[in-house]
């Protein structure tokens, strides 16, 4: 079995996600993990699955594609590199302004960690109204590096770009 990725997008409507689950039940397929969302007025999403017959899948997801939904086909990898090192979940909450995720993630990089999940969200601050950005993020240190020289590289930054942030090592399983 291969297992594969596919990376969607297309004009948001009812029933895409059901063509989509039912291309890939129709070339013996198995979905195993997806992340799918309506963003900027568009479906867009990845979906992992397993496929014996990866040519029967690409011609299921022509026909789907052929309805409004462009879908790529990518082979996933067995293994990320560096996996061992310590999980934490990162989340931020400020007002929003330019530059946060650059920044944030300029910090990140530099200190070699791999971001596994990222999302942000605006929401209106409860009294003011004003517009309040969210990010959560699932991160991988890599080996020597300590939960607490990320968040002291974090907190450097969130005054500069006036953010809360929370750092908390991730569940297990």
């Amino acid at each position: 079995m291969a297992t594969l990725i596919l990376s969607v997008v297309g004009s948001d409507r009812p029933g895409l996600t059901q063509a989509l689950a039912a291309a890939v039940l129709s070339a013996g397929g198995n979905w195993l993990e997806s992340h799918l969302s309506r963003l900027g007025g568009l479906y867009v999403g990845s979906v992992l699955v397993e496929a014996g017959d990866v040519e029967a899948l690409r011609a299921a997801v022509q026909a789907v594609d052929a309805h409004g939904l462009e879908v790529r086909i990518a082979p996933a990898l067995a293994a990320a590199p560096g996996a061992d090192g310590e999980e934490l979940l990162f989340s931020l909450v400020g007002q929003d302004r330019l530059g946060i995720v650059a920044q944030v993630t300029a910090i990140l990089s530099g200190l070699g960690v791999n971001i596994e999940a990222f999302s942000t969200r605006i929401s209106a601050e409860p009294h003011s109204g004003a517009p309040l950005f969210h990010l959560e993020a699932r991160l991988r240190l890599p080996a020597g590096l300590t939960a607490r020289a990320v968040q002291d590289a974090l907190e450097a930054i969130s005054g500069e770009i006036m953010v809360d942030i929370s750092l908390a090592p991730a569940k297990a399983g």
